[in-house]
């Protein structure tokens, strides 16, 4: 559920201690800074530490981008959390997914004419979002696609953008201008 309003107020630029314009100093540097980080310059310590974990997870995971995508995308979804829905329907669009694809996130493993890969890691992600578990048939499905390091990244990529989506929801982060909503 998106609050309308701010729980925790996106900061301007102005308004950053030293710590947080140390860290966002990579991001303002690229062009505006979007409001999830805008958000966690009110703790920049938390967010330094943060970003570690989150690189990896979004640059550096094993997974191909697309498949990456699409648990991101599902997580999101499950959470319903529309700000995350939205940066990540652009990074999908970006990495070549259609929009056809990017709806099998909001639809599922029962989404008709995925693929077999798509249906596990859909299913893996509603498992871990249902019960923090990915049941043994689905594990053993996915080891037939995915190396030991890749299903560790699925496991973790859940985990990662499942905090992200609480926070963004419970904090009430408001959407960057231009971010697509739930009608993709």
């Amino acid at each position: 559920m998106r609050l309308d309003e701010p729980r925790i107020a996106a900061l301007s630029e102005d308004e950053w201690n030293e710590q947080a314009k140390e860290v966002l100093a990579p991001f303002a540097a690229r062009g505006p800074v979007f409001n999830i980080f805008r958000t966690l310059a009110n703790h920049p310590d938390l967010m330094r530490r943060w970003l570690v974990f989150a690189n990896h997870v979004l640059g550096k995971s094993t997974l191909a981008v697309r498949e990456r995508e699409l648990v991101i995308l599902r997580i999101g979804w499950l959470c319903q959390s529309g700000y995350e829905w939205g940066q990540h329907v652009l990074i999908a669009r970006q990495a070549g997914m259609s929009d056809d694809e990017i709806r099998a996130a909001k639809t599922g493993p029962d989404t008709p004419g995925i693929s077999e890969l798509d249906r596990l890691l859909l299913q893996a992600t509603d498992e871990l979002h249902a019960d923090a578990h990915v049941s043994d048939a689905t594990w053993q499905a996915l080891s037939g696609h995915l190396t030991t390091q890749q299903l560790m990244d699925v496991v973790f990529t859940v985990g990662q953008y499942n905090l992200v989506s609480m926070a963004l929801n419970s904090f009430g982060v408001q959407p960057d201008e231009g971010l697509p909503g739930w009608d993709v």
